[in-house]
């Protein structure tokens, strides 16, 4: 293991860290724990997420996703007080928030972008707390020690991807450019009572007449088709299940003509580091042989997770409509049963409007080390963040609900 780099403030010494190991895993979640966001926003950002990428060889420097977590700790007591999952990357692929035009615009006139740094959840397009910190002045002095790094490595720029609230007061503090983009989210809210659906029956009902049609005819192409599902949650789910699931899983991305970011060995670390935090259907024919299966990611706030998030899924064998079935209709009617408030859809994807996902916004923040991109890629931002309110309220105007509700922030 790389020996860490420090350096000294009045208040903080800060180290690098090029292996997760070497940021002690209950220092890492307590700070977890205590920010504002911390019960709502899934395994993602817990320390044994991020190890499992590590150790199973999915995100580490040999795939273009090399370690650099800048931690700040305490000179009056030597605890861990702040603490970042920085990333020097070579290459834009597994961020969701996407630079390829900055990228190509840096190579057209001559400059270099890669080695970038990138402050992110590998592979993971969920929104959450980034910055992890006890409190305010300690999270400020985190974005100060990542500028101070980038610069220090040579960094073309630095992108603080999918964070929180609590995240851009200390990003904007620093002057770090603002960027939105669009994912695609399920309330538990009715969008005339403003309560919470009773039942799939009540969703249903809330939804137009030809939406409610269309869904319906696709759960009865499976059905007909003899597909049942099975779901298991946390320690429920076995070794066998893990194994099957990662194989759909890369069959899938390879039918896609894409390699897998993620391997058996990172599906079965999680399964056992975080076993509550996931939950699994498993799509079976008519002779009850496994052909497909999706896997949804909960937030660890008790036996009625706020939030849970679609993540993976994949197939061995074709079924119409067996994909909308396993990734959002079997995940929805489990967040009805099970009052879960949120689900979200992931990255991209207008199909999902027409399954009541709408248009919600996230935010990322971003800073450039040459000063002539840094200002055109503010200007762009700018004329950006214009067009995706316009592209939101058009997408808006799809909705499925027989009342359009107001999408969220």
């Amino acid at each position: 293991m790389d020996a860490p780099t420090s350096s000294e403030s009045a208040d903080y010494v800060t180290r690098v860290v090029h292996d997760p190991h070497a940021v002690p895993a209950h220092a890492w979640n307590a700070l977890l724990h205590d920010q504002p966001e911390g019960q709502a926003c899934g395994p993602f950002m817990r320390h044994e997420y991020l190890a499992a990428l590590h150790d199973s060889g999915c995100a580490t420097a040999a795939t273009g996703w090399a370690p650099h977590w800048v931690t700040l700790w305490s000179r009056a007591d030597g605890a861990l007080v702040a603490a970042a999952p920085l990333y020097v990357k070579t290459h834009s692929y597994g961020e969701y928030v996407f630079d390829w035009a900055w990228a190509e615009a840096h190579h057209r006139h001559g400059v270099r972008y890669y080695p970038k740094g990138v402050v992110a959840v590998p592979f993971t397009p969920v929104a959450g707390p980034r910055l992890l910190a006890r409190d305010a002045a300690a999270r400020a002095a985190l974005v100060r020690a990542l500028l101070a790094h980038a610069r220090a490595q040579g960094l073309s720029s630095l992108h603080v991807l999918l964070g929180s609230a609590a995240d851009w007061a200390a990003a904007d503090a620093s002057d770090l450019l603002a960027r939105e983009t669009v994912q695609f989210h399920w309330h538990n809210r009715h969008p005339t009572r403003g309560d919470a659906f009773t039942d799939w029956e009540d969703f249903l009902a809330s939804l137009s007449h030809d939406k409610r049609k269309k869904i319906r005819q696709e759960r009865r192409k499976v059905a007909d088709a003899g597909v049942t599902f099975e779901v298991r949650r946390g320690a429920d789910i076995t070794a066998e299940d893990w194994a099957f699931f990662a194989r759909c899983y890369r069959q899938t991305y390879r039918e896609h003509g894409n390699p897998p970011y993620l391997n058996e060995a990172f599906f079965r670390a999680v399964g056992v580091a975080l076993p509550d935090a996931w939950l699994m259907f498993t799509a079976r024919d008519a002779a009850g042989t496994p052909i497909a299966a999706s896997l949804v990611a909960l937030s660890d706030d008790g036996a009625s997770p706020a939030a849970a998030y679609g993540r993976y899924w994949g197939a061995v064998a074709r079924v119409d409509c067996l994909h909308f079935e396993a990734c959002y209709y079997q995940p929805l009617a489990w967040c009805l049963a099970h009052g879960v408030g949120r689900f979200e859809g992931g990255a991209q994807g207008e199909h999902k409007i027409a399954r009541a996902l709408l248009p919600t916004v996230v935010h990322s923040r971003h800073w450039l080390a040459h000063p002539a991109f840094a200002d055109a890629v503010g200007d762009y931002l700018v004329r950006e963040r214009a067009a995706t309110a316009h592209y939101r309220a058009a997408l808006q105007a799809h909705s499925p609900f027989r009342q359009a509700p107001c999408a969220p922030a």
